[in-house]
């Protein structure tokens, strides 16, 4: 492995939304991003990389994301701290698969299949014999392979999953990419009881989810309610073998919950989409003006004293709690129409056309305005808005709820997995919290926390104004990707029992 004192720390990801400017000469033409992993990966880097740690980054070369700039073999050099020799950082894993790809992730199962294995073809056999890291941080389904073969060589390596996807293949199917499994096939998780390697060669599928569970030394969720959530099976949808090796990696002290920060440009302050910038001493004013300027640009009834509402995830009746709002929307507006309570959609999803409907069918047309996707409107709906919805079924981390507390927009929510950890029931009284939860999953719950929301709206903004900037101070310190990447080195140098940057002695 690495003979230098510093530890080298290889990051396999299959998105990032950045990297930093300075760990390489072309880095600013690399993005590819499909959810939270892209922010979470590229802040991690980000951190490790200012703080002088050894870091590299395996990605697919995506050579149409990346403005087809980047031609075969790309390996991206920066400066060494010491010396002025050029150090390879950013290793892209090569393969037409990637090259004219859009979008990181496919719709069609066998081509997200074809994706994962090709991409840790590359890492397996290109990639890591380079580097020769200390350690491999791998994410979600289509790295889990990596922690079986990194164990095997005796790496270590911490698996970080998001959500629960997962994807399947027998060893036949992996080998044939190139993956040489008969080298750490015994590291595998499978769908049945495992024999030996020839009887289950074409007939016993790889759970890859499952796989980089089992495999890694060491693994996290994207929040510590999340993780407790699933070790104490309160969600029926969470496979038995998924729960099982999740519980015995926490019985053995080896799996933890790290939240995920929002993107560092979520900062009202300095957002360059919104039309009124603000901080945590001039919200009231710039909030109301942001309200004014919203509302006139969707048609809704111009009143900066209005209540609105704002609805950030997408319109997904299986997870998001969309079914919720439907069931209730009729009725809240009714009871707050006096008050103009007004309620903003920027979101995509099966749910969308339901909502139209039910605002046509009332004539809703100034009370209810339902968009699109489009992250500038999502940012200016962001400081316009008094509060955010989150009626989640369940939410392995979330971010919305913190972005709301940065602009002072504050959280109702349902109180489950990362909401739990990120939101606390607002008490005026004792000057603590920063939204207003439910906990019984229905219609009237989330009906009752929108009547917890309006008691906090119609306070004096004497009493009001204080605790909102309160909300947005508190969100800033606690909410942030330094944070966050502060506990990933903090596994990190637990897992190899020594600093992970070295440090001066005094």
């Amino acid at each position: 492995m690495n003979d230098s004192k510093n530890p080298r720390v290889l990051v396999i990801t299959p998105e990032v939304a950045f990297l930093p400017q300075n760990i390489s000469t072309l880095s600013s033409g690399i993005s590819a991003k499909a959810g939270g992993l892209g922010d979470v990966s590229a802040s991690l880097i980000q951190a490790l990389f200012d703080q002088g740690a050894d870091v590299h980054v395996a990605l697919p070369h995506y050579r149409t994301m990346f403005g087809g700039r980047y031609g075969p073999l790309a390996k991206f050099r920066c400066q060494a701290a010491q010396g002025g020799m050029p150090i390879e950082r950013v290793h892209l894993a090569e393969d037409r698969i990637f090259f004219y790809r859009n979008h990181v992730y496919s719709n069609h199962y066998h081509t997200n299949l074809k994706i994962a294995l090709t991409f840790q073809r590359e890492v397996i056999n290109n990639i890591i014999p380079f580097v020769q890291p200390d350690l491999i941080h791998c994410s979600d389904w289509m790295t889990a392979l990596i922690p079986a073969m990194a164990r095997k060589l005796g790496i270590a390596s911490l698996f970080t999953f998001h959500n629960f996807h997962s994807i399947y293949a027998t060893l036949a199917q992996i080998e044939d990419t190139g993956i040489d499994t008969a080298f750490f096939w015994q590291n595998l998780y499978y769908r049945y009881y495992p024999d030996t390697y020839e009887n289950m060669y074409v007939a016993n599928p790889v759970d890859f989810l499952v796989s980089g569970i089992f495999s890694a030394h060491f693994v996290n969720t994207v929040s510590p309610s999340f993780l407790m959530e699933m070790v104490e099976g309160r969600h029926d949808f969470v496979v038995p073998a998924l729960r099982e090796e999740l519980d015995h990696k926490w019985k053995a002290g080896c799996a933890t919950g790290i939240l995920n920060a929002p993107d560092p440009s979520f900062n009202p302050a300095t957002d360059p989409e919104i039309a009124y910038t603000y901080g945590s001493e001039d919200h009231p004013e710039q909030k109301r003006k942001n309200k004014r300027f919203l509302q006139h640009a969707l048609g809704l009834t111009e009143d900066e004293s209005a209540p609105l509402f704002f609805w950030p995830s997408r319109l997904d009746g299986t997870q998001k709690g969309c079914q919720l709002l439907a069931e209730i929307l009729y009725e809240v507006i009714s009871r707050y129409w006096k008050e103009n309570l007004q309620i903003m959609f920027v979101a995509d999803g099966e749910y969308q056309a339901h909502f139209r409907d039910i605002v046509a069918h009332h004539g809703f047309w100034n009370r209810v305005a339902v968009c699109h996707f489009n992250d500038s409107l999502a940012r200016q709906a962001y400081a316009a808005a008094d509060f955010v919805l989150m009626p989640s079924r369940f939410e392995p981390c979330g971010l919305p709820q913190m972005i709301g507390a940065k602009y002072g927009c504050l959280p109702v929510a349902h109180d489950i997995g990362g909401i739990h950890d990120t939101v606390r029931p607002l008490n005026v009284a004792e000057n603590t919290g920063n939204g207003f939860l439910f906990e019984i999953y229905d219609a009237n719950g989330l009906l009752w926390a929108m009547d917890q929301a309006m008691d906090f709206h119609v306070l004096p903004g004497s009493t009001k104004n204080p605790q909102i900037g309160r909300v947005m101070q508190e969100a800033a310190v606690q909410f942030n990707h330094e944070v966050t990447a502060r506990q990933y080195m903090d596994i990190y140098e637990r897992m190899l029992h020594r600093p992970l940057i070295k440090r001066e002695m005094k």
